[in-house]
């Protein structure tokens, strides 16, 4: 929230509608309870601090947002938006004066005449220039000076709570040529360790099933089910009032809990029994959607142009059935994941507790080995992302697994290391230092969030608020 408030100033902090919801109404308690207070006039309170209706109205004035604008957003919350917008301001402020932080009168006046838009060609200060701006926009000098001081207090404020977050240039320099090193590989793919899919014996398909025989149960469902439309409802081809009123009289007897038999009995209509269903990649769109309706035993569904009576006769988990080929190449995908997995886990667990070594690597790759050389830790041609970010946090010899954008599984040793030459002039690197100086700075400026969260107890009063919302009705 700080770091993204000191990119504005003064009015702007009203437009910070995200940034403000998420501190106040997460951050500081929310929304949802009010403060008991007879002061009608008050909107909300922080700490011991009221912000009143007054100041809201005010507040809502300077944000230069027209009543049509808030009148037609008021179901979007906008009010609430503008509101934490001036409690996050109101916020800043009470840190300001906590800090006991000031700026002089003359320092305001130094702003103004350095302000290049109120200078000439020859770079000079203008009054007349200076004047016809407040003119323009409507502000009298003791108000825009007011602004400009209060700005000028908050970016105090947050250059204080940032002193400090400059890395030591040395260590700036040490990571960059860290990052940016070349590290030579060796490698070779674990798709010709992995025991093929269709190796798997049907013994070792059982005594997987037997294994894990509550996770691979499958439910299944036995039903019956009659299509409706007009022509088997009314006896005829279009869809009018007449056959949905009938389709209403139907829905009125499900309700009733009258039995699909007797639904059923003065409708001209087939009826379709199914046993021991549950769905398979082969679709069935009838079924498939009683299927997913399964909690409830009987009812009326639409299936694209038809309606679905259907009643669920019976519910069960089944184990299984590997006499169909669908769910035994599903159970061999199964087993073949897990055998990956068992084998990744144990090479890592050896190289985890310095069991691995070279001879195995060669033994395990065979005439496998190839070689790559990353050029930095932005160099994702052949590992992705994480990958990379992991080989470069590891040392000289080093084993690992890692996979590429496809997933592909590689077993990797980190054979050298060699420092590339770089400029300090280099965009890169300028680039580098300052995202460093950024990153420091942010884990010192949510320091300062969760002290806030803290520091200060937000209370909104919700009654006040639906009063200033009734103004705009």
């Amino acid at each position: 929230m700080i770091d993204t408030l000191k990119n504005f100033g003064g009015k702007k902090l009203g437009g910070l509608i995200l940034i403000a919801v998420i501190v106040i109404a997460f951050g500081f308690g929310g929304f949802g309870g009010g403060f008991s207070t007879n002061n009608q006039n008050n909107i909300a309170k922080i700490n011991k601090t009221n912000v009143t209706t007054q100041d809201f109205m005010n507040y809502l004035n300077e944000s230069g947002i027209s009543q049509q604008v808030i009148r037609e957003n008021l179901d979007n919350n906008i009010i609430e938006e503008l509101l934490s917008g001036l409690i996050s301001t109101t916020l800043i402020d009470l840190e300001v004066k906590d800090f006991d932080l000031s700026i002089t009168e003359l320092t305001v006046l130094k702003k103004i005449k350095q302000n290049k838009n109120f200078h000439d060609e020859k770079n000079v200060f203008q009054r007349t220039k200076y004047e016809k701006f407040l003119l323009s926009n409507n502000i009298s000098a003791p108000m825009f000076e007011l602004q400009l001081k209060n700005r000028e207090l908050q970016k105090h404020l947050f250059d204080f709570i940032g002193a400090g977050t400059v890395t030591p240039e040395f260590l700036i320099e040490k990571k960059f040529e860290e990052e940016n090193k070349s590290l030579d590989l060796e490698y070779f793919t674990m798709s010709n360790i992995y025991k093929d899919k269709d190796d798997y014996t049907n013994l070792e398909i059982q005594k997987f099933l037997e294994e894990n025989k509550d996770e691979l149960k499958s439910e299944y469902i036995d039903f019956k089910y009659a299509v409706l439309n007009p022509k088997n409802l009314i006896g005829l081809e279009e869809f009018n009032q007449q056959f949905f009123d009938e389709i209403d009289k139907i829905e009125n007897k499900i309700s009733q809990g009258n039995s699909f038999e007797s639904i059923i009995e003065n409708i001209n209509v087939s009826v379709n029994e199914v046993k021991e269903f549950t769905p398979t990649s082969t679709k069935k769109p009838n079924e498939d959607n009683i299927y997913s309706k399964r909690s409830t035993k009987i009812d009326l569904i639409e299936s694209k142009d038809n309606f679905l009576l259907y009643n669920i006769t019976n519910q069960y988990d089944k184990d299984p059935d590997l006499t169909d080929d669908t769910i035994k190449n599903g159970i061999r995908e199964l087993i073949y994941q897990k055998g990956k997995f068992d084998q990744n886990k144990s090479i890592l667990d050896e190289i985890q507790k310095n069991k691995f070594n070279n001879n195995k690597f060669k033994e395990m790759s065979g005439s496998s080995i190839e070689y790559v050389t990353l050029s930095s830790i932005n160099d994702y041609n052949k590992f992705e992302p994480n990958s990379v970010k992991m080989l470069y946090s590891l040392p000289i010899n080093s084993f690992t697994l890692v996979n590429d954008k496809e997933n592909k599984i590689y077993l990797v040793k980190i054979v050298a290391s060699k420092k590339n030459t770089f400029n300090k002039k280099d965009e890169n690197y300028l680039n580098f230092v300052n995202s460093q100086n950024t990153n420091n700075r942010k884990t010192i400026l949510q320091s300062y969030d969760q002290l806030l969260n803290n520091k200060y107890q937000v209370q909104l009063n919700q009654k006040t608020i639906d009063r200033v919302k009734n103004y705009f009705k």
